[in-house]
């Protein structure tokens, strides 16, 4: 069975605390993380991704999709998110 991974903004976003949802630490977090940015991100990392532009985060109001992550059965989701908030700062700057 393919391994599916999510994975939303709020994941990335340097505005958010921890107990608010980031998922990585505040040097790696961006402010306002795009789904273009993240599926690129993934991209380069070697996976699939598939971007769901009219979903919503439970914990939200807005509307700022997420980006689905097909193929990763090789890495933990821990280890996807902080290699993707590593190229997304790289595609920052």
């Amino acid at each position: 069975m393919a391994v599916e991974n999510v994975i939303w903004p709020r994941y990335l976003d340097a505005e958010m605390s921890r107990s608010a949802g980031r998922r990585v630490p505040l040097d790696d977090a961006v402010v306002e993380p795009t789904i273009d940015e993240i599926a690129e991100a993934v991209q380069q990392i070697g996976y699939d991704a598939v971007i769901e532009r009219d979903v919503r985060h439970p914990r939200e109001w807005e509307t700022r999709g997420r980006v689905v992550v097909k193929g990763a059965e090789d890495s933990t989701k821990n280890d996807l998110v902080q290699a993707v908030a590593a190229y997304v700062g790289i595609l920052r700057d």
